[in-house]
């Protein structure tokens, strides 16, 4: 756990204004000790989970920042939709959707999905990126 940040959490409406709010939610979130390194990362997967939400699942839709320390951040996005958990999959060259997955999987170090019994939550993580790089 972080000393410095405590975990924030943001309930969030099914509109097309929620990706957006997240990522200002995340800027105002964010440990500035550990987690700054990775904000623009962080932003554009939570765009992409938020909106998967919106698009895919329902009703409650939340983000929560958690900073782990020298470990990094950790952002769950969670909705009440219980069609199954999310899956990657081949998005074809023509086609202008079906990548978030694969997104998340290059550009975090780590992400999971959770069922939950009313809904689910996608997770992913990000470790500090070396300063002197």
């Amino acid at each position: 756990m972080c000393e410095t940040t405590p975990t924030m959490r943001l309930e969030l409406p099914m509109d097309e204004q929620a990706p957006g709010r997240a990522r200002r939610f995340l800027r105002e979130a964010i440990c500035p000790v550990h987690a700054a390194s990775v904000l623009d990362s962080a932003q554009l997967l939570v765009s992409e989970l938020v909106t998967n939400g919106i698009r895919y699942g329902a009703p409650p839709l939340s983000v929560l920042v958690d900073c782990d320390g020298s470990a990094g951040l950790r952002v769950t996005v969670s909705d009440g939709g219980v069609r199954g958990v999310p899956r990657a999959r081949q998005a074809g060259s023509q086609e202008e959707s079906g990548r978030g997955l694969a997104l998340i999987d290059y550009v975090s170090d780590a992400w999971g999905i959770e069922p939950r019994e009313e809904g689910k939550a996608v997770w992913f993580s990000l470790a500090p990126e070396d300063e002197a790089a």
